[in-house]
């Protein structure tokens, strides 16, 4: 019989596909791998990476004469940065397979038990899965000794100067009778918190922001200089151990942690030992509940075989071990593309760009928008329309654009042009010289936005509580000119309700009961419900308790207000303006007359500080003062702190690469503190007033 010549060549075609599909994903891997471990840039979300990853592995199982030793599936992370004497990690420092859903997980607890021919459920230590930078620590005789990265698995980066900038790690561990040698391994973070201020910090310098946590972490972490290392606020948790001589290795991971907490070594709270599958899934479930109110980020948790003896007798596999596990929760980062960028306009009339984008899902929820922030915003990301682009959602957090993907910009993107008119009612869109946000012009007389926004805050539950009146409704009583102001929702009737879109006598009549009930308010939540710009609901409170009746704070000027606790300049001249407005004031008379009321007091008794009137600026860094710290003293003092020097700044204090705050300072003639010059000038005022 002839061979089927078509048959043979078509299976030729599809083993070359098959190739030139792993030589394509092998490429791209280690494309990515690099732009993660090495430029601390990741191109592309981790989700999209552990798919491409996974089907490379499905590639080479099913195709085993593709496996190559140059594929990603054969290491680990990326290679060390040229710059840093390299170190050899004497026990590899392996990462782990992934899970990521309940069937991989009871797939791996079988898998366990048959390794150890067991017929009784296995305990498990359960952990987190920190999204930083994984480190060896080897201390000898109880010394820190050096410290390295990962790297690639064998080989990694010496970081022991900024390591020892991290004060969370100890130099020596809190025992008198330490291993002679000992690797911990472990994780390098940024809190959340921390993150948000290095950012701001990097804002105000003008350099460029960091794209999450983890990024600033291991940006931070292999600074050349210890000294910018020494200036980020890093944290760090131990979650294994790598070679050990001197002393006994615990029975078990447990063991090992709380052997750790013993020694000084940081580790995590949130672990716990379980059994079976079941206990795993649980563990899951209920990090899974509390991970967004974590001080720091997560992708996932890990599970090992408690029992150390249980973890050898199952071993490893190339590249990861055997007896542990990531879960990982669904993905908060996905890749999708600008179709277009709109404005919002805000209750306060500020002008926020919108992302539309084509749908993807992102920690379990369809993601059609992403805010932009502001045109400052767009600008600094470089988003075009068009772009393809990675998109975060964490928790009830409004999806944001983390980052362009710039080799996926078509020829044809479209850069974003702020309209010079509110789309809403045609009134021009201005921005202050000394602001981020444009603002439509119209205020919530003409444009209907701001209206709609003023009155979904005046009845929101913070504000006047006002239940049934929802963003339907308002609209509807906005579109049809039944209500301009707030007062105006206190003259609604029963017809007019009635005969809106969705509403009936019972449910029209509970609206006029919520508005009659909402008339006994307090102080504070009134002057929140105004909406006054720059007045939370903090704030509001902080305003009633010190001024105690309204008729005193509409009278109040910029300087009483500044003497109420935390109010600087900026929300001191909102405040007044508001407040000087003959529109405000009307409004306030109004609802007065609707019956609106509260109960009033005295306020507190005015205490002049011995800094009032002095506004200081701060620039550098200070040596052992923190920007918060210092601004807390000065304030504490009656003093007020401003961004910017001007000829009504009083004193700069300066640190270490001060910059142009401190040059303009010189041209201007102001008094130039350091730091010892800052505690001595408020310790002396103090003394002088006591």
């Amino acid at each position: 019989m002839q061979p089927d010549l078509f048959a043979n060549t078509s299976q030729q075609a599809g083993s070359e596909h098959v190739a030139q599909r792993a030589t394509w994903l092998r490429a791209e891997l280690n494309r990515h791998n690099h732009a993660y471990y090495v430029l601390d840039h990741p191109s592309i979300p981790d989700a999209e990476y552990d798919r491409l990853f996974l089907e490379l592995v499905g590639l080479e199982r099913a195709h085993p004469e593709l496996l190559a030793p140059d594929s990603p599936t054969q290491r680990v992370g990326g290679a060390p940065l040229p710059q840093f004497e390299q170190v050899t990690h004497a026990v590899p420092m392996l990462s782990l397979g992934n899970g990521f859903d309940d069937e991989d997980i009871v797939a791996f607890d079988r898998r366990v038990r048959e390794g150890l021919q067991l017929d009784d459920e296995v305990e498990y230590a359960t952990e987190l899965k920190f999204d930083g930078l994984a480190i060896n620590l080897r201390y000898e005789d109880g010394v820190l000794v050096h410290a390295a990265t990962r790297g690639d698995g064998a080989t990694g980066e010496n970081v022991t100067a900024n390591i020892r900038t991290v004060r969370a790690i100890p130099l020596r561990l809190q025992t008198a009778t330490p291993p002679k040698v000992i690797d911990i391994r472990g994780e390098v973070m940024m809190f959340k918190a921390d993150f948000a201020k290095l950012n701001a910090r990097q804002r105000e310098a003008g350099q460029k922001e960091f794209a999450n946590p983890r990024n600033a972490a291991a940006g931070s972490l292999r600074q050349l200089d210890s000294r910018i290392t020494a200036q980020r606020s890093l944290r760090f948790f131990a979650y294994g151990i790598g070679l050990l001589e001197g002393a006994d290795m615990p029975a078990s991971h447990a063991a090992l942690m709380d052997w750790y907490a013993g020694l000084g070594v940081p580790v995590c709270v949130e672990r716990a030992v379980v059994k079976g599958a079941a206990g795993l899934l649980d563990f899951y479930q209920a990090i899974g509940s509390k991970r967004n109110a974590l001080a720091y980020e997560i992708d996932g948790v890990v599970y090992k075989a408690n029992r150390l003896q249980d973890q050898q007798k199952l071993g490893y596999v190339s590249r990861a071990p055997r007896f542990a596990i990531a879960h990982k929760f669904p993905a908060q980062e996905a890749m999708t593309v600008v179709q277009g960028i709109d404005v919002q306009i805000g209750r306060t009339g500020a002008v926020t760009p919108v992302a539309r984008l084509a749908p993807v899902a992102v920690a379990g929820v369809t993601v059609t928008n992403a805010t932009l922030h502001n045109e400052d915003e767009v600008r600094r990301k470089d988003v075009q329309i068009g772009d393809t682009v990675i998109v975060r959602r964490a928790g009830d957090v409004i999806p944001e654009i983390v980052a362009v993907v710039p080799e996926r910009r078509p020829t044809d993107a479209q850069p974003f042009v702020m309209p010079v008119l509110c789309p809403i009612c045609g009134s021009p869109i201005v921005r202050a010289e000394d602001e981020a946000v444009a603002r439509c012009s119209g205020g919530y007389i003409k444009c209907a936005a701001q209206r709609k926004g003023g009155l979904q805050h005046f009845v929101s539950r913070r504000a006047m509580d006002i239940e049934g009146m929802g963003e339907q409704l308002i609209d509807q009583l906005v579109d049809k000119n039944i209500v301009t102001t707030a007062a105006d929702l206190y003259r609604l009737g029963l017809t007019a309700l009635a005969e809106l879109d969705r509403m009936a006598d019972k449910s029209a009549q509970n609206v006029l009961s919520a508005l009659e009930k909402s008339k006994a308010t307090t102080l504070a939540r009134f002057i929140y419900a105004l909406g006054i710009r720059h007045v939370g609901e903090a704030t509001a409170k902080e305003l009633a308790r010190h001024f105690g009746k309204l008729d005193v704070l509409m009278d109040a000027s910029v300087e009483d207000l500044m003497e109420v606790a935390d109010i600087g300049p900026v929300v001191a001249l909102s405040v007044r303006q508001f407040f000087a407005d003959p529109l405000s004031r009307e409004l306030v008379e109004q609802l007065r007359a609707a019956g609106i009321h509260w109960s009033e007091h005295e306020g507190v008794e005015k205490v002049v500080k011995p800094m009032q009137g002095k506004t200081f600026v701060l620039t550098g860094t200070l040596p052992t003062l923190t920007r918060d710290a210092a601004a807390e003293m000065i304030e504490h003092a009656g003093g007020k702190v401003a961004g910017s020097v001007s000829k009504k700044t009083s004193y700069v204090v300066a640190g270490e690469e001060a910059g142009s705050k401190l040059a303009k300072a010189q041209e201007l003639g102001i008094v130039i503190l350091d730091e010892t010059g800052l505690i001595e000038l408020l310790k002396e005022v103090h003394e002088e007033n006591h």
